[in-house]
């Protein structure tokens, strides 16, 4: 390979490295947005308890917090959800212990827990699976 191709090669790996680090920390940051907004949630179910306890009235406010711990509930599956786009991205799985190991691990050096075999799937070429559906429509 000559010094050129090199170069490019290096700059190619350095761009998508860039293009990594800035998918996550935008993830990281809307991770730390979604855990404000849940310290609001909760500064919210505080204050409609305490009004409650003032007006001596408990019941009344049991569906307003219902309500904001069922937005809290939906918030922390968002974060969840941004948390495995993050250990994707960074080509990490979680083990049973709560250990964050590489993708490609078979078994975990904290606990000895054995993974089950990564399944590579290989995907149909386009043009086969229209012919075996237009056989499907035929018969």
């Amino acid at each position: 390979m000559s010094f050129f191709g090199k170069v490019k090669e290096g700059a190619a790996k350095a761009a998508e490295k860039a293009k990594e680090t800035v998918e996550l920390t935008r993830l990281s940051a809307q991770i730390s947005s979604k855990k404000k907004e849940i310290d609001k949630l909760n500064q919210s179910i505080g204050e409609t308890v305490f009004q409650a306890y003032l007006s001596e009235d408990f019941l009344s406010s049991e569906p307003s917090v219902i309500a904001l711990c069922r937005q809290i509930t939906d918030v922390n599956q968002e974060i969840t959800a941004l948390e495995q786009k993050i250990k994707e991205l960074k080509n990490e799985k979680d083990c049973v212990c709560g250990a964050s190991l590489p993708v490609d691990t078979n078994f975990c050096p904290t606990c000895g827990y054995k993974f089950a075999p990564r399944v590579h799937v290989e995907e149909a070429p386009l043009e086969r699976l229209g012919s075996v559906k237009d056989e499907d429509q035929e018969k």
